[in-house]
């Protein structure tokens, strides 16, 4: 379900006038929020889109600031419900931070209860191999399955929320120019 428009420009969302629309639309703390996993893209890609939104006058929320830790923050949490966008950047590691997975199971819950427009943008990974859960992605599960014995229920909702994300139109790093 990746758009499969030829070479959009880096990156092209921000050129969308829907997201513009809908930014514009309910005044929030944070126009959007970047899920991303820093080790992988918080040096090379992240600032790169947050100059963009910025000169595009969308305020970003990117959490790179925070501590890191096992659970999601409460600030962490309301950054989340209080934009219009969540963007999740899929990365080779995304799947292996239990902080990433915990980002990305708020912002789903805020797509399915908020309405929240989810935008996944796959960053050097093929979509399918997130989606399916393939290569580093099974590698991680398998990890967190072991870490997480006996909590079953919190790897199976990272899964279906990864599984959701993915099955978003959305958008492939190598297609940009």
């Amino acid at each position: 379900m990746v758009s499969s428009s030829p070479s959009p420009s880096f990156p092209s969302f921000l050129h969308d006038s829907q997201i513009k629309h809908d930014v514009q639309a309910e005044e929030k703390k944070h126009d959007l929020f970047i899920s991303f996993r820093g080790k992988d893209t918080g040096r090379c890609f992240v600032p790169h889109l947050r100059k963009e939104l910025l000169q595009k006058k969308i305020k970003p929320y990117v959490d790179e600031d925070l501590k890191r830790g096992a659970k999601i923050s409460s600030s962490l949490r309301r950054a989340i419900q209080e934009s219009q966008i969540s963007v999740v950047i899929f990365s080779k590691s995304y799947a292996s931070s239990a902080w990433c997975l915990n980002e990305l199971e708020q912002i789903i819950e805020c797509k399915n209860v908020n309405k929240q427009i989810v935008l996944p943008v796959f960053y050097d990974i093929d979509p399918s191999s997130v989606r399916h859960q393939r290569g580093a992605y099974e590698e991680a599960f398998a990890r967190h399955e072991l870490k997480f014995k006996g909590n079953d229920l919190k790897v199976q909702n990272w899964k279906s929320a990864l599984k959701n994300a993915a099955d978003l139109a959305g958008y492939v790093s190598s297609h940009f120019k």
